[in-house]
């Protein structure tokens, strides 16, 4: 993993303040920001990077694990644990053997504890997973009513990955392997994807199940009839009964949205019926209505 100096992005020297930190930041950020630079891939770039630098430098305890390990500073508590570690497995050695600990039984002990290896010089290394990745893939709605599968681009590597019909939403998925390189030899970190799902149609999804309010004229309310509706796939008939109400439901079972990770199942689809009232009446009409009020 590459050594960036956070510092030197910022602009601040290692000795800088809370509050100069704070400062450097929101000065620039107002200068970087997209808003401000758009179509500007450098400066996006450049935005994204000072924004990484505040987050560590502005948390004391991050900037403290970074101004100690520099580009290892995420696996700070590792190495502390390893330390501490060590240092009881010496304090237990010397009460056995009334003997040191030698840099040799350290390189053994480092060697079983992190399946560390011996370099030419004798010493060990630790191994660590790489960095995890996370992603945003943005999708429509449509696009997730089937299984389909897509290549996504990571850190200009292609993966080629398989949505299952049914992903919900803000659903995070993990992809082993795919994140950044180990360290000394370590595994690969992940790859964590985040589905934002925008709907680009007229009916409502909660969970795997459908919903669409359907509007119904008084007349076929009234003495009832039938019509054919769209489902999320195809179209329905659906027969309406003799003085259906405003707001009565309906369930079309199994015509709703795929059931994640469950093939052939779906839920169902929730039709709601409006009624509509109509507006610019004939004389006629209001005539007939209000031969039909007198009878009530």
């Amino acid at each position: 993993m590459k050594f960036i100096d956070y510092y030197k992005i910022l602009g601040i020297d290692k000795k800088a303040t809370e509050k100069e930190i704070k400062k450097a930041y929101r000065k620039l950020a107002r200068k970087y920001h997209p808003d401000l630079n758009p179509n500007d891939k450098e400066a996006e770039k450049k935005f994204k990077e000072i924004n990484e630098a505040n987050e560590v430098l502005s948390n004391p305890e991050n900037r403290k694990k970074y101004d100690q390990y520099g580009k290892d500073w995420k696996h700070a508590e590792e190495f502390e644990k390893a330390k501490q570690q060590q240092r009881q497995y010496s304090q237990s050695q010397h009460r056995q053997s009334g003997q040191g600990f030698s840099e040799s039984d350290f390189s053994d002990y480092f060697e079983a504890m992190f399946g560390g290896q011996r370099t030419s010089g004798g010493r060990s290394t630790v191994k660590f997973k790489g960095q995890d990745y996370n992603a945003e893939l943005v999708l429509q709605l449509t696009d997730v009513f089937n299984t389909h599968k897509q290549v996504l681009t990571v850190n200009g590597k292609k993966i080629r990955l398989t949505i299952p019909a049914g992903v919900e939403n803000g659903q995070i998925i993990k992809i082993k392997g795919k994140g950044g390189p180990g360290i000394n030899g370590g595994p690969n970190g992940d790859l964590y994807i985040r589905f934002n799902i925008t709907n680009n149609t007229s009916f409502k999804r909660e969970g795997s199940n459908l919903y669409k309010t359907v509007s119904i004229d008084l007349y076929t309310a009234v003495l009832g009839g039938s019509i054919t509706i769209a489902t999320f796939d195809g179209k329905a008939k659906l027969k309406i009964k003799a003085g259906t109400q405003n707001g009565t439901k309906v369930k079309l079972k199994g015509k709703g949205f795929p059931v994640y990770k469950k093939s052939g199942q779906h839920g169902d689809l929730i039709i709601s019926y409006q009624v509509a009232i109509p507006t610019h009446l004939s004389a006629k009409e209001k005539e007939l209505f209000q031969e039909l009020q007198k009878l009530q």
